[in-house]
């Protein structure tokens, strides 16, 4: 599994502040900035893919057709880089085909068909910190720190048909 991280120290240091929170605070921070940020991010992530969408839109689908609890299984297991067979699928993307993905993901919970996070979830004051530093990076910037955040995530794709 291959992917460039940018140079940039403040890059680095939202994605390093993002990894220290709990997986679960992980996953509503993205949810967060996809709800907040979402009409000026959203434009690039299908747009950004140098790979067919189709791909991203395999994987959701896969994800789609599961229960919420295995749904959110998964997304746990990416961040985790669990070796699981959807794990090693998204390993084996590209980075900006892992971050349409993420963003199909976001779709999905705001039209339902992805476990949403709860209506009075609160980010934690730490997570929502980090949010509030997010926002005010250049897009560019931000867009970055998305990839730089998604690109290592998943399980390393297996030689052979173990994918």
């Amino acid at each position: 599994m291959t992917y460039t991280q940018t140079g940039d120290p403040t890059i680095k240091e939202h994605v390093q502040a993002w990894r220290q929170l709990d997986v679960d605070q992980q996953l509503a921070l993205f949810w967060f900035i996809y709800k907040e940020m979402g009409k000026a991010i959203t434009p690039a992530a299908p747009g950004a893919s140098t790979v067919s969408p189709e791909i991203a839109e395999g994987l959701f689908n896969q994800v789609k057709e599961l229960s919420h609890e295995e749904q959110l299984q998964v997304q746990r297991d990416l961040i985790n880089k669990v070796d699981t067979q959807l794990s090693r699928q998204y390993g084996s993307l590209g980075e900006t085909t892992k971050l349409l993905f993420w963003y199909r993901l976001s779709q999905g919970m705001d039209n339902g068909t992805i476990i949403p996070i709860p209506d009075d979830y609160q980010l934690p004051s730490q997570a929502k910190s980090l949010l509030d530093r997010i926002k005010n990076l250049a897009f560019e910037q931000q867009i970055t720190l998305f990839r730089d955040y998604v690109a290592p995530m998943g399980a390393e794709a297996k030689a052979g048909a173990g994918l």
